[in-house]
This record gives structure tokens, sequence and C-alpha cells, in this order.
């Protein structure tokens, strides 16, 4: 008998997630309210900032702290091409532009020495992105900024809960973005959280989250509150829910949990493939810092018969899903057509996609399904060995 399909990622829900949202719609609040306070308070311990602002996605995040920063038309923002479409496609949300760089192969993190090539007058910040769930390399991302008077804003979609240099992420950069997407390390369903020391940036990010309107607008709706409001800004629609939030809580409180398990899936990976010579591994850099969203193996093309694309279909045949992070953003129609970018201006980051499949690794996983990984990956690169 078939062993049911494998997703290549499953959020991992519990009773005690349920009962919490069914908490918040008893109590009436379902949009922002207090349950949206306290997870930004508790994230904000969490990870030793000073403020958090709860939001309805990691995009959301990251356009609210360019804007913070004074990002705008005729601005260049630094981009590594190796990441989703949401760090570059903020920055044109405010009529700047992305200038891409390419990454390290060792983890497909940002090269620092591209970064520093592409600053040019008009820069005004660098948005280095902390790729699988490793921390980049900030230390020389961090002198840069100082040097040339740049912000940094972290885009950790993937790094909840990641640390470097024994810091948690998200109190080490100038705004540090998080996701909460169905498929990250701790889920609201959507939603992401922007972090910073800086009580101004905080400010206007909560401020432009909800339209412009004066502080607090939420309590208008309480007895404490008020019908007035002034719009200072004209603002934007991304608020984080109670609903959400009530979600979020149990999540955080689970945390560690959730990692635990994913670090011990990623150690069986490890075991299972550092010997096997068709397979390149990422740099995981100290085991226990990263947060291990992804796992990535790349093929060595010249030991086997098949390529990327006939891999990922034989592990689906095979009951076992994958994806490919990411497709580099130079290679895209839009940044073709727009920046004039060449599927070869970015070599690294070219070759480390063609050659990257992203493996199941969520906290829901049993161990017999990673064994199925294991087996099936070794079987595959045995079976169509040159």
């Amino acid at each position: 008998m078939a062993r049911p399909f494998l997703p290549f990622s499953l959020p991992d829900i519990t009773a005690a997630e349920a009962d919490a949202v069914t908490g918040a719609l008893r109590s009436g609040w379902l949009s922002t309210g207090p349950r949206v306070r306290r997870f930004e308070v508790e994230f904000a311990t969490r990870v030793g900032a000073k403020h958090a602002v709860a939001v309805n996605s990691c995009t959301a995040a990251m356009h609210l702290a360019l804007e913070a920063v004074g990002v705008g038309p005729e601005d260049e923002v630094v981009v590594p091409t190796m990441t989703f479409a949401a760090t570059a496609e903020v920055v044109r949300y405010l009529g700047a532009r992305p200038v891409l760089v390419d990454v390290r192969a060792a983890d497909h993190a940002i090269d620092p020495v591209a970064a520093e090539r592409a600053v040019t007058p008009r820069t005004r910040a660098i948005l280095p992105v902390h790729y699988g769930g490793k921390p980049c390399d900030l230390e020389p991302i961090l002198a840069l900024a100082r040097t040339r008077n740049l912000v940094v804003i972290e885009d950790a979609a993937h790094a909840f809960p990641a640390r470097w240099h024994h810091r948690a992420i998200g109190s080490i950069g100038d705004i540090t973005c998080f996701s909460f997407y169905a498929t990250k390390t701790i889920t609201t369903g959507e939603g992401g959280m922007a972090t910073t020391e800086r009580d101004d940036w905080a400010e206007r990010m909560r401020i432009m989250s909800l339209h412009g309107i004066s502080k607090d607008a939420w309590k208008r709706y309480t007895a404490e509150g008020s019908w007035y409001y002034e719009i200072v800004a004209p603002g934007f629609k991304y608020n984080m829910g109670d609903l959400a939030a009530a979600l979020g809580l149990v999540q955080l409180a689970r945390a560690d949990e959730m990692l635990a398990r994913r670090r011990r899936i990623a150690r069986a990976y490890f075991d299972a493939f550092h010997s096997n010579d068709a397979l390149e591994l990422l740099d995981p850099g100290p085991f226990d810092d990263h947060a291990w969203h992804l796992f990535v193996v790349r093929l060595r093309p010249e030991t086997l018969r098949i390529d990327r694309g006939r891999f990922i279909e034989e592990l689906k045949t095979r009951g076992i899903g994958t994806s490919v992070h990411f497709i580099p953003l130079h290679l895209h129609p839009y940044y073709r057509r727009t920046y004039g970018y060449e599927p070869g201006d970015f070599p690294v980051a070219l070759d480390c996609y063609q050659r990257s499949i992203s493996l199941p690794i969520y906290s829901k996983m049993t161990d017999d399904d990673v064994h199925r990984v294991i087996e099936a990956v070794t079987d595959l690169t045995r079976q169509h060995r040159r």
C-alpha cells in the first residue's frame, strides 16, 4: 500500500492554537486589539528589541521599514538577487531602484564585496536576506553601512528564532522584518513583524500600518477610546488582527519546541548526505544558531545522468514534495525588461539556482517521514549516477 504524499511544508498547529483562536472569536475582538499588542510585546521581548510592530505580512513590514527610514523616488537599495519577489518589489513601491547583487556560493547569502561595489551616492539602504534561516554575515554589511551612512533593513522572513554571534536576529540591524506565513517557522496564517530600537521609526511604521491614523486608532472601539481620529499621513492597510495574533502567541510559546524538532531533522539530513558526492550541502554556520526554515541540497550534475527538474519529478513520484528557493530576481521578465539584467550577470546565484532543491523540513515531520526523504534522495543519486 502506497504511503501518503509527503508535502514540502505543513504548519504545526495543535489544539492550543485552535483554543486560542476560538477564544479570540468569543471575545468579540476580530481585528487589531489587545492580543496584537500582547503579541508585539512578547515578540519584542523574545528577540531583545525595544519595539515590535505587528502587520499582515513580511512584505508589509519591509515596505513600512523603507518608508519609515525615508527611502523615496530616485533612491537605491541594495538587494541580493537570490530572494523572493517581496524583497525587491517593496523598493519599487516607493519609486526607488532595487540594485541587485550576487550571493555567496557557501550559503546563498548576500556577497558583502558585491554589496560594497554596488553602493553609489544614491544608495540609502541595504536589504540583506537571512537565507533559509541562517543569519548572513552581518559584520561587513554593518561596517559598510556605518561607513557610507546607510540603513540596514534585514529580511528575516526565514530567520526566527535565529542568532548571530549570540544575539537574536531582530535586535541587530536598524529594522528587522519577519514573516509568519503558513510555511514559516512560526505562523499566524498570514502575518509579519518589524522590530527596531528607534522610537521614531517604530511610531512611523505603526501609524502608516493603519491608514496614517494617529496613535492607538484601535482604541476607538474601547471604553477608553474616542470616535475622534486624525489622519497624519496617507498610510496603508497593513494591520494584523487579533485572530492572527491569538494564533501567533501560542506559536511563539512553542517556538523552541518546534525549532528543536527542525534541528534534529537537519542533523539527520547532514549525517545522511554529507558524504554523498552527488550532493553539495550549504554551510550551516553554528548549527544551533540556524532557524532551519529550509534545508537545501545542490546537485552535482557531473555525477548524475538526470537534471534537477527530473530529480524533483522522481522525488514526486515517490511521494515527496520539494521546492526551489529561489528563482533569482534578475532572471524574471520584469527585472530583465526594466533594468536590462541578463542571466549571466550574477553567475553564482545562477549556478546555485540551477542545482538547488529544498527538501521537506518542518516540525510535524515524523522520523518515518525523514527516513523516507533520506532513502529517496540517496536511492536516486545511486540509481542515476554516471
